[in-house]
């Protein structure tokens, strides 16, 4: 298949990562392809009225060890997550940011929610103490392009500053729209993902009303559990995922590390409802083909798909059905997971951790497990990868992301050869 668009070429060269299986690359790899889930019994405030008791939290992250107090304070929880991962990211890719680089690095962060965790905080105090008690830093707090702001100032960079708010859509937009500037000649460079912090009292308790959280909670690390026919909604989780890509000249020029190659970004609106899916999938499948049509990537190449995989009802009925309506009898071929069994559902962020967790799949030629999936729906009959990981050569692998409003999009990565 002939590509759509050559363009530029693009690598990862960099990735970041903060989760609840942990806050380094390789932690988070470790414990993902052993299967350990993150979820847990929340402590953080009372869920007496709250449906949903449980989330996949994180638990040992202190900003301190990123910043300086001053800075930490004057940021909500998701902007300390993507500057702190951005910084390992920069780390990890060698690439130096200084007065010969900073106009062609950018930064194209994703946030469905925002600084929720601020408004929250400061809505109370309103309340509880008037109005001339709430912080001067509410707005620059929580709004949901503060994230990239902060890392731009925190990294240096001065090229394009961008924020995406597609709901559970948004790193995977970001990284996308990333790739395509890079490949337009805009950057050099881009900072690109996706973070998220909403594990809040009027997070939990908005999507419990709306049922879309799973209840099983005198279970918690058996409550994600996608494809399963048991499964009866989705946990929530929070956390940072940070890429490095960058033009591939200018990784050969300093002879960086070349984790992959991004080579598609396939986009399609559902235009059917506000937090519901179009039934037969079509929309899905003509995006998944879009990102395919992008690299010249035939169907049968394919070898790995991160699914959305929500452990949602309706969500994993679509996306299965939407897999075997784009590849046929081949989708039975392709090892398909969804790491938010064990990481829960990290709204805006999601896409760009399960970037992560595909390009380290590339990299090791291991695909990571579904676990909980103890009895799959007969509407999910494809490979789940499930309960264990498998050793498999990865050349090209796919990551799906869908968000709420009917923001589909699929991200295409391969070997770098």
């Amino acid at each position: 298949m002939e590509q759509i668009n050559k363009g530029r070429r693009v690598v990862v060269t960099g990735l970041g990562i903060m989760s609840p299986l942990g806050l380094e690359v390789d932690r988070f790899w470790e414990n993902l392809i052993s299967g350990k889930s993150g979820v847990s019994r929340i402590d953080r405030f009372d869920v007496e009225k709250i449906a949903s008791k449980i989330a996949a939290q994180i638990r040992d992250f202190e900003p301190e060890n990123y910043m300086d107090f001053k800075q930490a304070k004057r940021m909500d929880r998701f902007s300390q997550f993507a500057v702190a991962t951005t910084l390992n990211a920069i780390k990890d890719s060698g690439f130096k940011i200084n007065s010969n680089s900073e106009n062609e690095v950018g930064v194209y962060i994703g946030s469905g929610v925002g600084g929720l965790l601020t408004l929250e905080q400061q809505h109370e105090r309103l309340l509880s103490r008037g109005a001339d008690k709430v912080s001067p830093f509410l707005i620059p707090m929580m709004i949901s392009n503060m994230a990239a702001a902060q890392v731009s100032i925190a990294s240096g960079a001065k090229g394009p500053v961008i924020t995406t708010t597609t709901a559970c859509a948004a790193g995977s937009n970001a990284i996308g729209d990333a790739f395509e500037i890079i490949k337009r000649g805009v950057a050099e460079v881009m900072i690109a993902g996706g973070s998220e912090a909403s594990i809040t009292p009027l997070a939990m308790a908005g999507f419990s009303k709306m049922q879309a959280l799973s209840t099983r909670n005198d279970e918690p690390e058996k409550a994600s559990r996608p494809f399963d026919r048991d499964r009866d909604g989705f946990v929530m989780g929070e956390g940072c995922g940070i890429l490095i890509l960058e033009e591939l000249k200018s990784a050969l020029r300093r002879d960086a590390k070349i984790y992959c190659e991004i080579f598609g970004y396939g986009l399609s609106g559902e235009a059917y409802h506000i937090t519901a899916m179009e039934q037969s999938g079509a929309n899905v499948a003509r995006c998944i083909r879009n990102c395919l049509d992008e690299g010249g990537v035939d169907l049968e190449e394919v070898d790995h798909i991160n699914a959305h995989g929500t452990s949602t009802p309706l969500n994993d009925a679509v996306e299965s059905a939407a897999i075997k309506r784009c590849f046929g009898e081949y989708a039975y071929n392709i090892n398909i997971n969804s790491t938010k069994s064990m990481i829960g559902h990290c709204l805006g962020a999601s896409g760009a951790i399960e970037a992560v967790a595909v390009i380290l799949a590339i990299k090791n030629n291991i695909i990571p497990p579904t676990i909980n999936l103890d009895n799959p729906d007969e509407k999910c009959d494809l490979n789940y990868t499930a309960k264990v990981s498998q050793k498999r050569e990865v050349n090209i692998a796919l990551s799906n992301s869908m968000g709420f409003g009917g923001h589909n999009v699929t991200l295409g990565f391969k070997k770098y050869l």
